[in-house]
């Protein structure tokens, strides 16, 4: 892991970045795996499915905990998110598809798990590991929906600024996996299932868009739908293809949220003698709104104040976006708010190590990082406005990399004021 600094005082930043190295150690998605294998004491062969971000790392765990028992194993995860543990392992099928928009991959790798589960005995056991990312790495469109209009829904989606419950209701209307599809497809196979949470509050029926839970859908949305939005939903409510998964339970534990790595992050700022706030609750909403009531939180903190926050932000994107995502939006947001202030700073980042569409898990600000944009010329609130956030705190020195993860809490904000901390 590494940040960028081009400033004085940086023992706020390796605090706050020593925190997130904890908070990401304690949601490792293959020990959270094994560690939960150890608790159930399953008995007998155990096939896998394990879909996700962190896919191949809660493989790696359920080799750890079933050893000799576990059977053939198919992975789907993101390219570049496969642990070197698992490579030549007998029995496995990995597949690399797309995100976080569908492409043909997803249908292709949507048609393995079916065949994949079709291949199973009656009487298999199946153990399916889920995590953040399964939405756009598997689908199977509802007879009528051609990839096309998958990468319209998603597309408009993702840059609409609904929270993620409210997108994954609407990748379930279109989708013979979601919502409860995937477990139509068990049957009457013993299931368990175990998922690393990266929503608010923990859902079974939104992580990965519910491939094994059955939500209860909202109300009419279609007065806040373009009408390119409506007409593909319309017609993936007629069709017949729609599998149905009333009645099918399946088994669940959830194995590592974002409250797990804000208590890790909490107690490594404990051991500094810092006094420890949490941010009472996950955040989801607007992510200029949210940096700014964060900053709000640390100004008015006294000295030696850490806060954590886990949650996810989002963000309505422009006509023509810039560079950035999520955190990015939100961090730059805060730094505007904190400017000029010393001895605070704010982490913003994603827990998998991706925000938005590049290849950073986020940014460090404090009181100086928008003074040090504006020397390259660029203005912070105009960034902002053209969500080009990434830009900025490229130019600020802000920005933070860790590469893939393997794991996927969503998203945590770490504070801190620091005043006299050592």
């Amino acid at each position: 892991m590494k940040v960028a600094t081009q400033v004085g005082a940086r023992y706020g930043r390796e605090i706050l970045l020593d925190c997130f190295r904890a908070a990401l150690e304690a949601v490792d998605a293959r020990r959270a795996v094994a560690r939960q294998l150890a608790v159930e004491r399953l008995e007998g062969d155990w096939q896998v499915l394990a879909i996700g971000k962190a896919a191949g790392a809660m493989t790696l765990g359920a080799l750890e905990g079933l050893g000799g028992r576990m059977g053939q194993a198919l992975v789907v995860t993101c390219p570049g998110h496969l642990p070197p543990g698992l490579a030549g392992l007998a029995g496995l099928r990995v597949l690399e598809s797309a995100h976080p928009r569908p492409d043909a991959r997803s249908i292709a790798a949507g048609e393995a798990v079916t065949e994949f589960i079709a291949a199973l005995p009656a009487r298999a056991q199946v153990l399916v590991l889920v995590s953040g990312g399964a939405s756009s790495l598997v689908e199977l469109p509802v007879p009528g929906i051609e990839l096309d209009d998958l990468r319209e829904l998603n597309d408009w989606a993702l840059g609409s600024g609904w929270p993620i419950g409210q997108i994954n209701g609407l990748r379930r209307r279109v989708s013979r996996l979601k919502g409860g599809g995937l477990a139509a497809l068990l049957g009457s196979r013993r299931v368990l299932s175990m998922m690393v949470s990266d929503v608010p509050g923990d859902d079974p029926a939104v992580i990965g868009s519910g491939l094994l839970h059955r939500a209860r859908e909202a109300g009419s949305d279609a007065g806040e739908l373009p009408p390119g939005i409506r007409t593909i939903l319309s017609r993936a409510a007629k069709s017949p293809g729609r599998p149905g998964g009333d009645g099918v339970e399946i088994p669940y534990r959830i194995v590592a949220t974002a409250s797990d790595a804000c208590r890790a992050a909490g107690t490594s700022a404990a051991s500094r003698g810092l006094c420890v706030r949490s941010g009472g609750g996950a955040f989801s909403g607007d992510a200029a709104t949210l940096g700014r009531r964060f900053a709000a939180n640390l100004l008015a903190s006294a000295p030696q104040t850490f806060w954590a926050w886990g949650g996810e932000s989002t963000v309505q994107l422009p006509a023509d976006p810039g560079r950035g995502g999520r955190n990015q939006h939100l961090a730059l947001s805060a730094a505007l708010a904190i400017e000029g202030c010393e001895d605070v700073w704010l982490l913003a980042a994603g827990t998998d190590g991706i925000d938005g569409g590049t290849e950073d898990a986020g940014a460090v600000v404090d009181g100086g990082s928008c003074m040090r944009g504006r020397r390259s010329g660029l203005d912070p609130r105009d960034c902002l406005a053209h969500a080009d956030s990434g830009s900025f705190l490229e130019a600020s020195g802000d920005l933070l990399h860790t590469g893939p993860t393997l794991s996927n809490v969503g998203d945590l904000v770490l504070g801190l004021s620091a005043g006299g901390a050592t």
